[in-house]
C-alpha cells in the first residue's frame, strides 16, 4: 500500500458536470461530501472564534467545489475567498451565496493568484488527495497565510482501511460513482502531511479522526436504496485510520519554531 505519487490520475473532471447536483443529488457520492462539510464545519468556525475572537477574519478556501464551507463561513460574517480549477463548480458556489459576498476565484492551488500574508485562514478541505503535488499546495498555502494564521484540513490516510471504505465501500453502496473518484496512491498518511507542513513553518495544533456514521439508521437506509440519506452522518473520532482533520498555525510575526 505504499504507492508512489505517480500512476493513474484521480478523476476530477467529475466535478465540472455536477452543476446543481452540488446541493440536490443524494443519489450520488456528492451528498457524502455535504454530509461532510456539515459536521466539521461548525468545529472550524469554534476553532476559528477561539483564536480571532474579535470578529471576522479572512478566509481562503482552496479547492472550494461548490462552495459549501465557503459559503458557510461568509453567513458566520467572515471575508471568504474561494479558488478552484473548475469553472462550473466556482459558478454553482456563486449562485447558492446567499450574502452574495465571497470572492470566487478560478485559479491553480500551486500557483495561488494572491499576495504573500493574505488571509488569517486558509482551509483545504477534501482536497489534498486530489493533486499530485500537496507539497507545493501546503508551500502556497503558508505563503499566503498571515502571521498567527491557521490553515484547516481534510483528507484520507493511505492504507487498507481506507481503501475499502473511502474507495470500495463508496463504489459498492452509493449509487452513480465514477470511475477514480479517488485512487489510493494520492491518500495522505497523518506524518506525511505533518512534515509538509513543518517544513513551511507550519506547526500543527490538532488531528482528529472522521469517518462516517456506521450502522446508524441512516447508514442502513444507504445500504438498501444506494443513495445518501439526508441525515447521513459523519463524525470525529479518535483513530486517523480512515480520514482525519487537522489544525495547524503559522508562528506570529518574529516567533518561529
Amino acid at each position: 500500500m505504499d504507492e508512489a505519487r505517480s500512476g493513474d490520475p484521480v478523476n476530477n473532471a467529475v466535478y465540472d458536470t455536477l452543476d446543481e447536483r452540488w446541493y440536490e443529488a443524494q443519489d450520488d457520492p456528492i451528498a457524502l461530501l455535504r454530509a461532510e462539510s456539515a459536521a466539521r464545519t461548525p468545529w472550524v468556525e469554534a476553532e476559528i472564534q477561539k483564536v480571532f475572537s474579535l470578529g471576522a477574519v479572512r478566509v481562503l478556501d482552496v479547492g472550494c467545489g461548490g462552495g459549501f464551507l465557503s459559503n458557510a463561513l461568509a453567513r458566520g460574517g467572515h471575508a471568504v475567498t474561494g479558488v478552484d480549477a473548475s469553472s462550473t463548480s466556482l459558478a454553482v458556489a456563486a449562485r447558492h451565496d446567499s450574502t452574495r459576498s465571497v470572492r470566487y476565484v478560478l485559479g491553480d492551488a500551486r500557483r495561488l493568484p494572491f499576495a504573500d500574508a493574505s488571509f488569517e485562514v486558509v482551509c483545504a478541505m477534501d482536497f489534498l488527495e486530489h493533486i499530485d503535488e500537496p507539497a507545493a499546495v501546503i508551500a502556497e498555502v503558508a505563503r499566503v497565510l498571515a502571521p498567527g494564521g491557521l490553515f484547516f484540513f481534510h483528507t484520507f490516510n493511505r492504507n487498507w482501511l481506507a481503501w475499502l471504505v473511502v474507495i470500495k465501500g463508496v463504489e459498492w453502496l452509493v449509487k452513480n460513482v465514477p470511475r477514480d473518484l479517488h485512487v489510493l496512491r494520492l491518500f495522505l498518511r497523518p506524518e506525511e502531511v505533518q512534515a509538509m507542513c513543518a517544513a513551511n513553518d507550519l506547526s500543527m495544533k490538532q488531528v482528529r479522526g472522521f469517518e462516517p456514521a456506521l450502522w446508524s439508521r441512516a447508514f442502513l437506509r444507504l445500504l438498501g436504496t444506494g443513495s445518501v440519506p439526508r441525515d447521513f452522518e459523519f463524525r470525529f473520532t479518535k483513530s486517523t485510520r480512515i480520514g482525519y482533520t487537522g489544525m495547524a498555525a503559522k508562528a506570529a510575526a518574529g516567533i518561529r519554531g
